[in-house]
């Protein structure tokens, strides 16, 4: 099954239980943990519904500080929420980090790419397409393209990338064979959807700069204190269980 570019993941009880919601901006690789975390908050508090919708950080960016009506949002790199807080759209200090990300080279189950060779088996002559999510406003993107280099690789294959508008987008470009290869998160890459459908190889997390990935309550939010909850919820030791159990390097690890 193909994931949309973008996705939304609504988890409430019945439209007449609450009329408390908030609405959240996800970076596409959290798209299965942060479902499972929606999920187990709307048990704890079925009197506030969370809404998320998932994309590339650096559109999330420009659409809030375009007035985007978001209550909070999770970044795939701390400094967005930074500038957003730097900007005057949150108060200043009050980003918080809430994970690392890791990156990996991922195939078809079905390729003959040997994938435990890393991103020096992305320079095989049958190897043509290689998606990468955009660098240009998807820190992953960024991330992919500093391991390639540190590969030596990236002259040798930057006339095979090919950029998804976020994580999302490129996982979706190898499963519809569009790309032999692609470089995405470790936490779609080992989600049940997509670990039967695939191999990957973890990318070593010292030839790409540390993803220190963060979040910041949004200065107009509508409901502080149910942002608040949730991301108090994320940050305790429920959320932190489950961003482990989907690959993330926890903050201190």
């Amino acid at each position: 099954m193909l994931i949309p570019l973008v996705l939304l993941a609504l988890a409430t009880g019945p439209a007449s239980v609450t009329d408390r919601r908030l609405d959240v901006a996800a970076a596409a690789d959290l798209k299965f943990a942060m479902d499972d975390l929606v999920g187990a908050f709307a048990k704890a508090r079925p009197d506030i519904a969370v809404s998320v919708s998932y994309g590339s950080s650096g559109n999330f960016l420009s659409q809030i500080s375009n007035g985007a009506p978001f209550d909070l949002f999770f970044s795939a790199d701390i400094e967005y929420p930074r500038r957003l807080a730097e900007a005057g759209f949150a108060p200043k200090g009050t980003e918080f980090l809430y994970a690392v990300g890791r990156i990996v080279v991922w195939v078809r189950a079905a390729s003959r790419i040997p994938v435990e060779r890393g991103v020096g088996a992305l320079v095989a002559p049958d190897v043509r397409r290689i998606a990468i999510a955009n660098p240009r406003h998807a820190p992953y993107g960024r991330a992919a393209e500093a391991a390639l280099r540190a590969a030596g690789v990236y002259e040798a294959v930057k006339g095979k990338l090919v950029f998804g508008e976020n994580l999302a987008q490129t996982a979706q470009f190898v499963q519809s064979g569009a790309a032999d290869a692609g470089i995405i998160a470790l936490s779609l890459a080992i989600a049940p959807s997509l670990a039967k459908e695939g191999r990957y190889f973890e990318v070593p997390l010292d030839t790409y700069p540390r993803m220190e990935q963060g979040g910041i309550i949004v200065g107009r939010a509508r409901d502080p204190e149910g942002a608040r909850a949730f991301r108090d919820f994320v940050l305790g030791s429920q959320g932190r269980a489950t961003l482990n159990r989907y690959g993330f390097v926890l903050p201190g690890e």
